[in-house]
């Protein structure tokens, strides 16, 4: 049984916990255990919850829940995506659950959509275990590579209208994926006019990593911009993303996209108005 299921004895239940900082964590109580395995690179989860339907963790942290992912994966996608006049060919480094790629595949004008991650089992067990998310890899449009991510961007001589980086937390094989540098290699991977978007953590379990990737992409990119949203099974609820653009506002839409259930353009504007304290913060 993984570490992060706890069974208290005085009423026989399994829950599963993930430790937001050493002083808090979120518990679910778990209908069934589905799947549990250490691959290659991390430990990896699926859960069966009666509060969030099927939930991925990887090494202890939630990635996303069948309840409530579309906040997250909605915000990632169509933010970019929208800013963007006619976003061809994108590119999704991470989130190998499919979740994001089902999102952006929803845009017609997309010819392709290639999904860089390094473990194919979140992939494979996605599909298996995650169909409201996996089953975007049945698009035709979807190219799955199963690989490094650094050493992708580095050698492909493809280029990419959107670029959307969704990691694990940056330790361990994506320690770098909040870096300058990775960021200028980024960069060459884009075409002219070219959005980004990146998970920046929350601004309140995760200050610093928030305000360092923002300062990152701040010395590589002409235009970069905080905007928010909320998703309650990440750490404190309120999260955070950056948006990086080589031409166009990332804040103002320019185009709209259908069935959706958290993202409108109207939520797109809304969000890159910060609070005063997380303006203070950046």
């Amino acid at each position: 049984m993984s570490e992060y299921v706890t069974r208290p004895k005085r009423y026989n239940e399994l829950w599963l916990s993930e430790y937001s900082t050493d002083n808090l964590k979120l518990s679910m109580r778990v209908k069934n255990i589905l799947h549990t395995e250490k691959t290659e690179y991390q430990d990896l989860l699926i859960a069966d919850t009666y509060e969030y339907g099927r939930v991925l963790m990887l090494d202890g942290a939630y990635q996303l829940t069948e309840r409530d992912e579309f906040t997250y994966s909605e915000m990632m996608a169509h933010v970019p995506l929208c800013a963007h006049e006619n976003p061809e060919k994108v590119l999704i480094i991470g989130g190998g659950d499919g979740a994001i790629m089902r999102e952006v595949l929803k845009h017609d004008c997309v010819k392709k959509c290639t999904l860089i991650d390094i473990d194919k089992r979140v992939a494979e067990c996605s599909q298996e275990f995650l169909p409201f998310a996996g089953d975007s890899y049945k698009n035709p449009r979807a190219d799955f590579k199963c690989m490094d991510a650094m050493k992708f961007i580095k050698e492909t001589e493809e280029r990419f209208d959107v670029v959307i980086v969704d990691s694990t937390d940056p330790v361990d094989f994506a320690a770098g994926l909040f870096q300058s540098n990775f960021y200028s290699d980024v960069k060459k991977v884009m075409n002219d006019g070219a959005m980004l978007s990146e998970l920046t953590e929350s601004p309140f379990t995760d200050t610093d990593l928030m305000t360092q990737a923002i300062n990152e992409m701040k010395k590589v990119f002409p235009i970069v911009k905080l905007y928010w949203g909320v998703v309650p099974t990440y750490p404190s609820g309120m999260w955070t993303y950056g948006a990086a653009s080589l031409k166009d506002d990332p804040a103002v839409p320019v185009r709209d996209v259908k069935n959706t259930r958290w993202y409108t353009n109207e939520i797109h504007k809304n969000s890159f108005v910060l609070p005063p304290f997380l303006k203070e913060l950046i």
